[in-house]
This record gives structure tokens, sequence and C-alpha cells, in this order.
């Protein structure tokens, strides 16, 4: 029995309250786990978790454990941050989450980039628009973009994007041109609609609820509707860089300013932050650079 192994199966099974869940964020088979933290407690001579068909709990020897368990694997992570801010090449592994279209355009490159730099590193990179809990679903780092929750993870910026307002140049010559919020209520506007909710977008000092002939939880869906003609849209300019640049989109100024949202790494609070993730995050922010690099080369 790896005795450091089990003591970490058992307590991210504690935490998570199922084998099932502790299992995928240790990346490993449930019947592996599960067997980690039998041999555990035949090692100790002490049942840890009492286990039923519905869920499981802590014995008083397991709480009395746990709470051990959780210093010293604390201890055991802070130490090899410690040390391994001064070493020169990266190892273990990096689990790593972000937005779909952001994540394909601008983060797996980075991702690529890094891994080439450091090839004893093993990297879990998941797309995808929902928000993840770090510590349950086991992340080391996940890019959020715009508003977060109050949490307890800790937050670094690391660039900044502009909602743009853009349409086709065949749309805008068939119903011209927006200058003021109130235009927008007779033109076809393309929504994004996150989380079930949808239909408002967002300026600097308002929200505007708009109306039109789609909507989606996915930008790419509405960059491709807009450059079809089917109407406005507002969106990251990230996800518009390139159909402004060749013509396909054009981007639009009203009165009321365009937001800017932060980019953001969101990482779990510890007191030494692992090498991997702050030298990960370090890149990230220079290569986006800020103001972003897509947005530079187009002035907005």
């Amino acid at each position: 029995m790896n005795l450091l192994d089990a003591m970490t199966a058992f307590v991210r099974i504690a935490e998570l309250g199922s084998y099932t869940r502790a299992a995928e964020a240790l990346d490993l088979s449930r019947t592996r786990v599960s067997r980690q933290v039998m041999e555990l407690e035949d090692h100790l001579g002490v049942r840890l978790l009492q286990r039923t068909t519905r869920r499981l709990h802590l014995t008083e020897a397991g709480e009395r454990y746990l709470l051990r368990a959780q210093g010293i694997l604390q201890s055991l992570e802070e130490a090899e941050a410690e040390v391994g801010s001064g070493a020169s090449e990266m190892r273990g592994r990096l689990r790593l989450n972000g937005p779909m279209s952001f994540g394909t355009r601008h983060l797996a490159p980075l991702v690529a980039r890094f891994m080439v730099e450091h090839p004893a590193l093993e990297v879990r990179l998941d797309l995808n628009d929902r928000r993840v809990d770090l510590l349950e679903e086991g992340y080391d780092l996940a890019i959020r973009i715009g508003h977060l929750p109050d949490s307890t993870h800790v937050a670094r910026r690391l660039t900044r994007c502009k909602l743009v307002l853009c349409a086709s140049p065949g749309y805008l010559a068939e119903h011209g041109t927006p200058r003021r919020l109130a235009d927008l209520e007779r033109h076809r506007c393309l929504r994004y609609r996150p989380g079930g909710r949808g239909g408002e977008w967002q300026f600097v000092d308002s929200r505007f609820r708009v109306n039109g002939p789609l909507e989606s939880n996915n930008g790419d869906v509405l960059t491709h509707a807009a450059e079809a003609g089917l109407g406005i849209a507002q969106q990251p300019s990230f996800l518009v860089t390139d159909s402004i640049r060749e013509g396909r989109l054009v981007p639009l100024e009203l009165e009321e300013a365009a937001p800017v949202l932060d980019v953001n790494g969101l990482y779990p609070a510890r007191r030494h932050l692992p090498a991997k993730v702050d030298r990960f995050l370090a890149l990230l922010a220079d290569a986006w650079g800020d103001p972003p690099c897509w947005e530079h080369e187009l002035g907005l």
C-alpha cells in the first residue's frame, strides 16, 4: 500500500462525499479508490467510513483522521511549491478549465507551448461554459471571463475583453446603423443566453432588453448568424477579431459605452501557489497582453 495515495483517496472521498466523484477528481477507477481506503483502514486497524446504500458517513475515528490527513497533504503541497518554485522543469499534473470558444482560440495554443517547454508535465484541459467547482472537481486553475461570484478562491487578473456590437455589411445596408440604445428596438438582435438567461445586453451604465430571431448559449453560433446577415450581435472581442479584420462583420459604436470584462485566472486559496500554476499564469498574461493582442490589432 502507498500510504500517501491511500490518504489522498480517503480525503477526497470525505470532502466530496462520493467514491465516484473522488475517483473522477483523482483520475482513477472507483474500484482502485475503494481498495485504497480499505487498505488504509486495515493499516490503521479502524473503520474510517460507514458505507450505506445512500451516503457515506465518517466514523469518529474518520473525523479525527481527516483533520490530520488534510493538514499533512496541505503541508506536502506547500513544501513542493516552495521547492518547485526554483526548479526549471515542471512535473506532475496540471488540471485546467476554461470557456469553450475562448479556450480553443487563446488557451489551447498556450497549453501546447507550456507542455513543449516542460515535457515532464501532464495536463488535463477541460473546456466548457459552465461554472465548475475547482475543489470538488479537482482543478488547479480555471479561466473566467466577466463577473466573479464571491468565493474563497483567489482571482488573478490576466487581461480584459471588450464586448463589441457588430453586424454584417449587408445587414447594415438593408436595416441601417444604430447610433443610440433606443435604435436597437427596431433591429434584429442575436442574443447570447448563458445559464438559461437571455434577452438583455450589457453596457457600462445600463442593461438593455433586446429581441430578435435567434438566441444561443454559444458565441460562435451567434457570430456565424451575424455574418449571414441575420442581425446584430454583442460579442466578446476575441470571438469577432477575424470576422472584423476580414470584413465579414462591422463594429458598431453607440452613444452608450461598451463594457469591458476582466479575464481572470481563478485558483483555490492556499498559502503557497504551486509553481506550475504560477508559471502558467505568467505565460498567459505575457502572451495575451493588456490590452489583449486580439483587440490591439483592430484598434478596439
